[in-house]
């Protein structure tokens, strides 16, 4: 197997040999943001829009890009052509530099650029479709895409235990916002319905919203747990889940239990715009 390579300030090298300053905020203050996307083709899916997103995480911690949109993409695209994958998940990270009194945000904030092969999740999870779970917990700045995953690796330490894939963060008022790292839809007969308020605006969200407002009438508004009972369907969404349908939330069971049509057409739809017309 082909040694993985990835950018870490500067320089193109093994995984293995890559390291980062003890003095740098990100592992001092876990100050930092990041975003992820993957290939299809070979060809990174919307990159400048993920690159964007970056850019908006960054202003919401008060926090300076490295280099230019135009020189990280640049670096993405010679990362990912060293690593020679069929195809891949790109991780690009902006750390919050080396800080000599460990608080005090230096000029100089750090990129990292990782390249991995892109994970195949069983047929079953898209066929038949995944349970999800509830926890009841709100992530600061939702708007920014940070490296701060605390509230994420307790809300997924509980959702393995119960077997299931995706814990979906619930605020003080009931709401039903969006997973650990994906964004959450249900369908009521012909409406597709999906939280907009303190959520992470997910770039593959964009993408599959342009592509139901085609097929479906779209209301992005709050989801309660009463929403659930009248949901025919329902489904979660990321760039490395792509859609996966919901069969269950917690012990509810969504509509007949198993991926409903309207979600398999949303599916077909997406695939077409990412895959093109590929079987």
């Amino acid at each position: 197997m082909t040694e993985s390579i990835c950018y870490v300030n500067g320089e193109y090298l093994p995984v293995d040999q890559a390291f980062l300053s003890v003095q740098d905020l990100a592992v001092l203050r876990g100050y930092g943001v990041f975003d992820f996307l993957r290939t299809y083709h070979g060809q990174p899916f919307k990159l400048r829009e993920h690159l964007l997103r970056l850019e908006r995480s960054a202003q919401h911690i008060e926090l300076k890009l490295p280099q230019s949109l135009d020189a990280i993409e640049q670096i993405v695209c010679e990362t990912l052509q060293r690593n020679s994958l069929p195809e891949a998940n790109i991780r690009v990270v902006v750390t919050g530099g080396v800080s000599t009194d460990g608080i005090t945000p230096p000029a100089e904030t750090g990129l990292i650029v990782l390249v991995t092969p892109v994970k195949h999740y069983p047929a079953e999870c898209y066929d038949h479709g995944v349970k999800v779970i509830t926890v009841e917990t709100e992530r600061y700045i939702p708007g920014a895409k940070t490296i701060n995953y605390i509230p994420a690796i307790l809300a997924m330490n509980k959702a393995r235990a119960a077997g299931a894939i995706e814990a979906l963060y619930v605020n003080r008022h009931g709401h039903i916002l969006e997973g650990t790292t994906t964004n959450f839809y249900i369908f009521q007969g012909d409406q597709l319905i999906t939280p907009v308020d303190e959520i992470l605006p997910g770039v593959t969200r964009s993408v599959l919203l342009e592509v139901a407002r085609n097929l479906f009438d779209v209301v992005e508004r709050p989801i309660t747990f009463a929403d659930l009972a009248d949901a025919n369907e329902a489904f979660i969404s990321a760039s490395n889940k792509e859609i996966m349908p919901v069969h269950h939330v917690d012990d509810r069971q969504i509509g007949s239990g198993t991926r409903g049509p309207k979600t398999k057409l949303i599916m077909e739809h997406f695939r077409a715009v990412t895959w093109g017309n590929q079987t």
